[in-house]
């Protein structure tokens, strides 16, 4: 019960995490099927104002799980949550998941046959949102005319 150990180490322990608000590896991604193990993530999540990542078991699959909620940076506009739109879409078309919701807040894709499938794509996803965030946030936005 709780957060599951990876090569002996807690996920959410200060000595395996990267970084504070930095992408995660997929072997770091936390396992929170236990919804003690997803609470304390997201309250990491947003103690690091990052946004919050994980996988959880789902039937007999995984499931990946993301929330911009957690941090208090700006979310992303529309035009940049279409690359996101679009991996997903690829990945329902390929058979990898049956289902996906992507959202400005909010990401979860599932069934994932393996718990290291899902764990790459947890990875790959959280990435993604963090370099677009980091993007939208370094770039000024176009002066509007009135």
């Amino acid at each position: 019960m709780g957060i599951s150990l990876i090569n002996g180490m807690n996920a959410c322990d200060d000595g395996v995490m990267t970084t504070p608000g930095m992408p995660l590896q997929a072997a770091l991604i936390p396992n929170c099927t236990e919804l003690e193990a997803h609470r304390a993530a997201y309250k990491r999540a947003k103690t690091e104002d990052a946004v919050f990542v994980c996988i959880a078991r789902h039937g007999k699959g995984w499931k990946v799980e993301l929330d911009a909620m957690a941090s208090r940076k700006p979310h992303l506009p529309e035009q940049a949550m279409t690359v996101l739109k679009s991996a997903a879409e690829a990945l329902v078309l390929d058979g990898t998941v049956a289902q996906a919701n992507i959202g400005a807040e909010y990401i979860s894709m599932w069934p994932i046959r393996t718990e290291e499938r899902a764990r790459e794509i947890a990875a790959a996803f959280h990435s993604a949102l963090h370099g677009l965030q980091q993007l939208h946030i370094a770039v000024p936005r176009s002066c509007e005319k009135s």
